[in-house]
Formats: C-alpha cells, structure tokens, sequence
C-alpha cells in the first residue's frame, strides 16, 4: 500500500466518523455533551497540524549539521565548473 492510499484510507475512516457523529447517527449521552467539541475538532486538527509542521521545520532547521567538508568540495567543484564554462566561450558578471 503506498503512502497516499495510507493517508486516503485513514481520512475516509475519519471523515466517516466524523459525519456519522455529527448527523447523530451514532447516539449516545457523551457525544450529546461533547457535540460542541465534536464539530470543531477538525480545526483543531488542522492547528494541531500546523504546530507540529512548524516545530518540525524550526527543529530541523536549527539541528543542521553543517559540513565543511562537503562544503570545500562543492566549492571546488563550482570553480572547476567555471573555468570549464570559460573555457567555452561562457563569461560571468
């Protein structure tokens, strides 16, 4: 199963819950007093998302580990890549 079934199989679940609470098709005293949460669970959902998504970027961002190795290595390779375009006519500004 790939990736993209996973998550349309797991929103269709959710999705069909959701609307089954909702339409008060499934009926019992705790969704009656919790209906007001129910409705807006989604946009907390998609907040809770965003929270996550946003620390995960900071975190990743912050965490990178910087390499000088690979660093001098592209760089000789940028200047080698120039002198090859030089070569063939190419000028840089």
């Amino acid at each position: 199963m790939t990736k993209l079934n996973e998550w349309v199989f797991g929103l269709s679940v959710f999705f069909g819950i959701y609307m089954a609470l909702v339409t008060k098709r499934i009926k019992h005293e705790i969704i009656d007093d919790n209906m007001f949460f129910i409705q807006i669970l989604p946009l907390i959902l998609v907040v809770l998302l965003g929270i996550y998504a946003v620390t995960t970027v900071l975190y990743r961002t912050l965490t990178f580990n910087e390499c000088k190795d690979a660093a001098m290595e592209l760089q000789k390779e940028i200047l080698e890549a120039r002198k090859d375009l030089a070569s063939k006519g190419m000028k840089f500004t």
